[in-house]
């Protein structure tokens, strides 16, 4: 058992001594205040309407029945109005390193989920362009909540649902279409809403070199085709860069010519929730919450855009998703509602709050102090490969992820590519690469470091009792960051751990010190070591052994 659940339980045996439940189970937390103890725990005002007594009375009393030795406790005393701190006695909290070392890389894992199945969808960007920046930071938070729901027993799918139908695809062809004739006149006229980056004529060259035949541009299906297959590869290289995979790729176009869209529409038509109006097939949003109705089929016969997502949402809880989680941009705040009232008007016993969103805000690169807007191939906008190539994955990974994902993102590119303290992923990785050397240096084989037969009372110096708490402390942190999809959770735990890790490092020797303490710190680093790297796995960032 961890410490913690070693005091729970000698707090729980008090606590039914005096009376209360057998099946009591107390709660503790980390005091904000390292000087107030190692726990703290509300028990006493938990007790108290059911013992029918002042939490004061009741916590002193908890005090004085608690099994002291048993808790690995070296004070306890009440404060506030019930509230019971506790101070584990030096060596008594270490010894769950023991747990960090025999975990090794799995270390921080659960099986919280039971296995079951969940559908991450993200990126699914419409195949018109390269990926921006903007794409990129829903790539990284896509990943890494997929990562953190395995880390806590779910089996996960990654998908990406290609757009590849509707008015943007038109303008693409049309697009590539224009720089294709402009190969031979001269002259180019882009469409309306067209696309006008490098990229394009980059597309049109190689349509022409592929089809000879048609240097006028005149087979716009072809040209359409073609287009939406450059541009899909370009955006599998660019996810390659990024150290991002996917499942499933999921054709919205498959679901025209596999006539899901129609029968989307059928059973809303047959379950009453649809009706005519101006020409127009409207959907009964409002009956889930919706501030009007909304238009599915417009009066030319064409559909809207959440109709098709409607769809694809029935198609995923047939193939079995009843957890289905969208990464997307703010821009889609409005579909989510729509999409969730379609879902439920099918009446197929989806629940309430299908899908999940996880909605993010956009991102703003700066260098020098000015913001960047254009890159030299896309034009309109930076490319997550414009990002790699700059600052390489790993720092794009980590920026793109320590802010909460609801919030705006400043991406500070000479930041980014800062070796020192200010750049927080070089901070991080080399706080992991310090714990290595250690072993490196020493000559000592760090995998065979188990814990066993340490005494773990030598690590009595604050800086190492914070720093345990820290390390015994990631599961939790990885569980809270999983139930709440918060990947930036896991980024801000990593760099406050890597300070403690650079503080303690900088402050007290590990090679070279007598026994017992050489044993103990030699346990640390190693556990500091583990916990670092599994972290950073959980983001998709490397962990290297030397910097």
């Amino acid at each position: 058992m961890t410490p913690e659940q070693i005091l729970r339980d000698a707090l729980r045996d008090a606590a039914v001594a005096l009376g209360a439940p057998a099946d009591f189970q107390p709660q503790l937390e980390r005091p904000r205040d390292p000087s107030f103890g190692d726990w703290a725990s509300n028990a006493a005002m938990l007790l108290a309407r059911h013992l029918k007594r002042k939490p004061l009375e009741i916590a002193q009393d908890l005090v004085t029945r608690l099994d002291v030795a048993k808790a690995g406790v070296s004070e306890a005393y009440v404060a506030g109005a019930g509230f019971i701190n506790f101070r584990l006695a030096a060596g008594a909290e270490a010894r769950g390193l023991v747990d960090i070392l025999a975990g090794g890389s799995t270390f921080g894992r659960s099986n919280e989920g039971e296995q079951r199945v969940v559908n991450v969808e993200f990126v699914s960007a419409n195949p018109t362009g390269p990926l921006h920046v903007g794409h990129g930071r829903q790539a990284a938070i896509g990943d890494a909540i997929s990562t953190l729901l395995e880390w806590t027993g779910w089996k996960v799918t990654r998908e990406f649902y290609y757009n590849d139908a509707g008015v943007q695809i038109a303008n693409l062809a049309r697009s590539v279409q224009a720089r294709v004739r402009e190969l031979t006149t001269g002259v180019a006229e882009i469409p309306e809403g067209g696309y006008h980056g490098e990229y394009i004529r980059e597309i049109a060259r190689d349509y022409v070199a592929a089809h000879p035949g048609d240097a006028a541009g005149s087979d716009l299906e072809a040209i359409r085709a073609f287009a939406v297959s450059a541009l899909r590869h370009e955006q599998d290289k660019d996810l390659q860069a990024f150290g991002v995979k996917f499942d499933v790729y999921y054709l919205e176009s498959s679901l025209y010519t596999d006539g899901k869209v129609e029968e989307t529409v059928r059973m809303l038509v047959e379950g009453g929730h649809a009706f005519e109006k101006d020409g127009a097939l409207w959907l009964r949003t409002t009956d889930y919450g919706d501030d009007k109705d909304r238009v599915m089929r417009k009066s030319d016969g064409t559909y809207t855009y959440f109709l098709p997502d409607v769809a694809y949402h029935l198609v995923k809880w047939r193939r079995g998703f009843t957890r289905a989680i969208n990464v997307q941009g703010a821009d889609h705040h409005s579909t989510v509602t729509r999409v969730r009232a379609g879902v439920q008007a099918l009446g197929m016993g989806i629940p309430q709050g299908y899908p999940e969103y996880e909605l993010h805000q956009m991102v703003t690169v700066m260098r020098a102090g000015e913001e960047v807007k254009i890159s030299k191939r896309a034009g309109s906008y930076v490319t997550v490969r414009d990002l790699i190539d700059e600052v390489g994955r790993d720092a794009v990974r980590y920026f793109l992820l320590m802010r909460k994902s609801d919030s705006q993102l400043v991406f500070d590119v000479d930041v980014a590519r800062a070796q020192s303290e200010e750049n927080p992923v070089y901070y991080i990785q080399m706080a992991h690469a310090r714990v290595c050397g250690i072993f490196r240096v020493g000559e000592i084989d760090a995998t065979a470091i188990t814990g066993l037969n340490v005494g773990w009372g030598a690590l009595v110096e604050d800086d190492e009792r914070e720093l345990v708490k820290a390390l015994l402390g990631f599961p939790a942190l990885v569980t809270a960051a999983a139930r709440t999809l918060s990947p930036h959770l896991v980024a801000s735990y990593l760099l406050e751990t890597a300070r403690l890790v650079h503080t303690w490092y900088h402050k007290h020797h590990v090679l070279g010190e007598p026994e017992p303490i050489l044993s103990a710190r030699l346990a640390l680093a190693r556990a500091a070591q583990l916990v670092l790297a599994n972290g950073l796995s959980i983001l998709g960032i490397s962990a290297p052994e030397r910097m």
